[in-house]
């Protein structure tokens, strides 16, 4: 499947840089990119060139929270059309779930996942790759919008209860920007990215909802604009990431969960050509990449978190997969993330 974003994705990338005082150009030619093709937000680009970009980029300029400081940068309207239909639906929850309905004309690697846990909501957000990569800043670029996304909803003075990440904390010189961004104590080392938000936050109202508005925009995107379905391959690849860390990735708990049989999943698997082991293979890969770059996550949390019963098992795997174990993963890869 198609790994693209839109080239909006990018946009605060030059004042930061500029900021930083860094060339942006070196950077850009190395990964594919270029100023030009980047004038049009609407412009389609390779997802893994963008986060491929702002790693190297923090990496080059040694801002650690380079991802976070584009947060600050953006507004609603650079999501695009999609922006009219998401700003003016008449809910909190209204526009998150009109963000996940139509993620994939802004990111078609991003995993948004809501779920209600003892009075809570978790947002959930990753992203699905056919090849793992440490993508820290896109993460972090992610939430900050969100976060943003939220408080222009439903008003500056809201804070989720928490903003959770994967990542180990950064330096203290750097902590003052999540209290800009979140307006919450944010948590490291989580078994998660996302933010954590009371279940009535849900029904807030939209400050800003005009139901004519979002109607019309939802109509002058399913006529003017191709289709851009989610398939099933996509749908199983998020549940398989959500049940990851459970234990419970296995064909029988994703067909449930979308309300289907076994049977009845794998046909729609087989018209998109895709496989069960595939996905789950690749959804592995991923998370191990991300849970291995953070060297507080011990080997042995992130095989459980994996779904293997015994390190011996992921490290089999790992290496088959890799051709390292994961702590030779670790020493070898460790090195190459912004400090």
């Amino acid at each position: 499947m198609a790994e693209l974003v839109r080239a909006a994705s990018l946009t605060g990338y030059f004042p930061v840089m500029r900021a930083l005082g860094a060339d942006p150009r070196p950077l850009l030619r190395e990964t594919g990119l270029s100023r030009e093709l980047l004038e049009n937000p609407h412009q389609l680009i390779s997802a893994y060139a963008v986060i491929r970009l702002l790693e190297r980029s923090a990496e080059e300029t040694g801002c650690i929270i380079f991802g976070l400081r584009m947060a600050e940068e953006r507004s609603t309207a650079n999501l695009g059309v999609t922006s009219l239909v998401i700003a003016h639906q008449p809910t909190l929850g209204d526009v998150l779930q009109a963000l996940r309905e139509y993620r994939n004309r802004i990111n078609s690697t991003l995993v948004l996942h809501l779920e209600d846990i003892d009075g809570e909501v978790v947002l959930r957000e990753d992203f699905a790759l056919a090849a793992p990569m440490t993508a820290r800043q896109s993460i972090n670029l992610a939430l900050g919008v969100t976060a943003r996304l939220c408080a222009s909803v439903v008003g500056d003075s809201w804070a989720p209860l928490s903003i959770c990440f994967s990542h180990e904390a950064p330096p203290a010189a750097d902590m003052e920007i999540f209290g800009r961004l979140f307006k919450c104590r944010p948590q490291f080392n989580c078994e998660f990215n996302g933010l954590v938000m009371r279940e009535d936050d849900m029904t807030r109202p939209n400050l800003r909802a005009d139901s004519a508005m979002a109607l019309h925009a939802r109509d002058l995107i399913e006529s003017a604009m191709e289709p851009a379905m989610r398939t099933t391959a996509q749908d199983v690849e998020q549940a398989i990431m959500l049940f990851l860390p459970s234990g419970r990735a296995t064909i029988q708990h994703c067909a449930a969960s979308m309300g289907l049989t076994v049977r009845t999943l794998q046909r729609m698997l087989d018209a998109d050509g895709a496989r069960f082991s595939d996905l789950l293979g690749r959804a592995r890969m991923q998370l191990s990449a991300q849970y291995l770059a953070n060297p507080r996550t011990r080997v042995t949390d992130v095989a459980e978190m994996l779904g293997y019963a015994s390190i011996g098992a992921f490290t089999r795997w790992h290496a088959q997969t890799f051709g390292m174990s994961p702590r030779q993963w670790r020493a070898q890869n460790i090195g190459k993330r912004a400090r």
